[in-house]
């Protein structure tokens, strides 16, 4: 399986999927998973024409972590550094909730990097407007810092994957947020709080696509909004009946968004 080193310190693990595609799509996934995540995409995206390279974040999946503090600026220099050793560069980058910070973040600071971008169910600030909201994000650091990753996991998991016929799904994610490096989770977990590029939502030069899931009860579609109104001439697709999960319990409809906004390049 392909590795990049991006530091001295740090080796970047991804996927490849029809390496002599064009143009390239950079994948990065969500909070305690890895690149695995975006499977029920590589069989569309590669008919399409695409070299789909599907990352692990710093400290995620088979990528390491070399310790110390996290940011999101951090990770999304990680994919600056891959995009560029691995000639993929321009590329279309999606990023879908801790990935949509990094795929955000990637193209507010290298712009040169980012041919189109599509946010899902993410956010430019973690603000919750609610108590419940609240709640739900106190809730989770204090399970991570105190009984640790199984317990939160089984939370977060049923959580993201609430029906029963998402058990396969619950499962899966389970075991990957419980085999990712504790310290990374956390220190994860900590950069998302910190993350906040509200006021450089301006900035962004990408025609950008945001994907929303009427049902994501971990960024509520009203969060996402911003985005919408932040970023000039950004586009919303929502998802009805789509969860926290889109590219997986709406798969289908996801793709077919995403593949068309692709497709206008």
């Amino acid at each position: 399986m392909p590795t990049y080193d991006v530091s001295p310190d740090c080796t970047i693990h991804y996927l490849e999927h029809n390496p002599q595609g064009h143009p390239p799509v950079l994948l990065l996934h969500g909070l305690g998973s890895c690149g695995e995540d975006w499977v029920l995409q590589v069989t569309p995206f590669t008919a399409a024409g695409y070299r789909l390279i599907a990352a692990d974040a710093r400290g995620f999946g088979r990528s390491s972590y070399p310790g110390g503090g996290l940011t999101v600026r951090q990770m999304a220099e990680d994919m600056a550094r891959l995009l560029e050793g691995i000639q993929a560069a321009p590329a279309h980058v999606v990023g879908i909730s801790m990935g949509g910070t990094l795929a955000l973040q990637l193209a507010l600071d290298h712009p040169d990097l980012v041919r189109r971008l599509v946010l899902v169910n993410t956010f430019a600030r973690l603000r919750p407007r609610s108590l419940r909201g609240w709640a739900y994000v106190l809730l989770r650091g204090v399970l991570v810092h105190t009984l640790g990753l199984p317990t939160q996991a089984r939370m977060v998991a049923r959580r993201i994957f609430p029906k029963p016929e998402q058990a396969p799904y619950r499962e899966v994610l389970y075991q990957r947020i419980t085999q990712t490096n504790p310290a990374a989770y956390r220190a994860a977990m900590r950069a998302l709080v910190r993350f906040d590029v509200m006021d450089r939502l301006g900035e962004v030069r990408a025609p950008t696509l945001v994907v929303t899931g009427s049902e994501d009860t971990t960024v509520p579609p009203e969060e996402q909004a911003h985005l919408v109104r932040g970023i000039p001439n950004a586009r919303q697709v929502v998802i009805e009946g789509g969860g926290h999960a889109v590219i997986l319990d709406h798969a289908e409809a996801f793709n077919q968004a995403v593949l068309d906004f692709l497709g206008e390049d």
